[in-house]
């Protein structure tokens, strides 16, 4: 199989940033895809082609996933859900804590925004751990939603994300 054209602009624009946040850690910066019109557009048109005729919403995660989510929920024509890092959402909220790798963190997201059963596509940059996208997935099931999908431009195959993600239909644009 040939690689997409959203893939082939990833894997040319990504940037890596060595010892960012911290040393020995190399950050995948996806910035200079999404300031590339060309790029941009590819990316969002190819992370709901999958999906397409699927999904009635599309739920962003905290914080590139949001401007993926707004860009591909208005180019499939659905709404937008924001999962969020937790205490950002006021009023009745839904909370998911989760591990990370020293420590947890919480995401939340507003429930009742959708009727029940509606059909989410999750979106975020990049999958990594799995840990932030199962509990985005868990998040979408509790407010009474079913996971279309999930979708993300970036997968760091190393790091074994996946195994986290159950038998949720996973569409990764570009691998490192």
């Amino acid at each position: 199989m040939t690689p997409s054209t959203a893939a082939r602009l990833v894997g040319s624009l990504l940037a890596t940033v060595p010892d960012f946040p911290q040393p020995g850690i190399l950050f995948r910066d996806l910035t200079p895809v999404f300031a590339d019109a060309r790029g941009f557009a590819a990316v969002i048109e190819e992370l709901v082609g999958p999906y397409a005729g699927r999904f009635d919403a599309i739920a962003g995660v905290d914080a590139r996933g949001f401007l993926l989510a707004g860009a591909a929920a208005y180019h499939a024509g659905v709404g937008v859900l924001a999962i969020r890092k937790g205490g950002k959402l006021p009023g009745e909220v839904l909370t998911e804590t989760y591990e990370l790798e020293y420590g947890s963190a919480a995401l939340e997201l507003h429930p009742q925004q959708l009727a029940r059963d509606s059909r989410v596509l999750i979106v975020d940059d990049v999958l990594a751990t799995g840990g932030t996208i199962a509990a985005s997935a868990r998040l979408v099931q509790r407010a009474g939603y079913r996971v279309a999908g999930i979708s993300t431009v970036l997968e760091l195959r190393e790091l074994d994300g996946r195994r986290r993600l159950g038998d949720h239909p996973v569409h990764v644009i570009h691998a490192v």
